[in-house]
């Protein structure tokens, strides 16, 4: 595969402040892309552009505010022209624990924030936007979303749904519109800490490559997804793992 390039063409980021966004943010952006990256808050968007440098521009937007959201397609619209990539990649995980120990607050902010907040944005851009004109979108999901496992029922839940909206979108939003997910294994960010922090040797060992995630893999498969490269794949859910899917390594070593 030869380097993805991106020349001309905008990118959305949301959550990109850090983790895999920002390194997301980091690779389009690198590609040749303009890149608009959301956060929260005005000075990390502002700090994650600033890492980014070159055109990038940063926009406070918590990603169920529709209101922001809506201003931050505009501004995208008004500094650049267009939007030819959306990701979505903004993602919560206040619901660790078992299925029965959930309150409802906690279900609604994981599914607000997991899954309405991708088709939100994807509502925005395609009616501004790619509708008319094309464009590419990858939903940032999880292996979760394909397997059970303790403690993360919830999230793996949204992730789920989010791959089933994938494949849904791929279809309502064709021909012009491209729409595929991403499912990460157990990468190196603050969000999945508790995955990784105090057992990652036994978990390395475990994965087929030996090693755990690190955002600048994931950042890469996206680079290809929304290339020119990647222009007959569709409705795909590309797992980005390591082989941590696969089982236990060490057994076969």
């Amino acid at each position: 595969m030869s380097s993805p390039q991106l020349g001309g063409r905008t990118a959305i980021v949301t959550g990109a402040s850090r983790g895999i966004g920002l390194a997301i943010a980091q690779r389009l952006a690198a590609a040749g892309a303009n890149v608009v990256v959301t956060s929260r808050k005005q000075d990390s968007a502002d700090a994650a552009a600033r890492q980014i440098g070159g055109s990038a521009v940063g926009v406070a937007a918590h990603a169920v505010d529709e209101d922001a959201a809506r201003r931050c397609v505009e501004k995208t619209l008004d500094r650049f022209g267009s939007v030819d990539i959306l990701v979505n990649n903004a993602g919560t995980n206040p619901a660790y624990g078992p299925l029965i120990e959930q309150d409802h607050a906690r279900f609604a902010k994981i599914f607000e924030v997991n899954l309405w907040a991708p088709l939100l944005w994807t509502s925005l851009v395609a009616k501004a936007w790619m509708g008319e004109h094309g464009g590419v979108i990858i939903n940032t999901a999880s292996i979760g979303g394909m397997h059970q496992s303790p403690y993360m029922g919830m999230y793996n839940a949204t992730k789920a749904a989010l791959i089933h909206v994938t494949k849904q979108l791929a279809l309502e939003l064709s021909p012009r519109v491209r729409v595929n997910a991403i499912c990460p294994g157990v990468v190196r960010t603050r969000l999945a800490e508790a995955l990784w922090k105090d057992h990652e040797g036994a978990l390395s060992a475990s994965t087929a490559v030996g090693r755990i995630g690190e955002p600048p893999d994931v950042a890469a498969a996206v680079a290809f997804l929304v290339s020119d490269e990647a222009s007959w794949i569709t409705g795909e859910a590309m797992v980005i793992d390591g082989g941590q899917r696969l089982g236990d390594a060490a057994a076969f070593r």
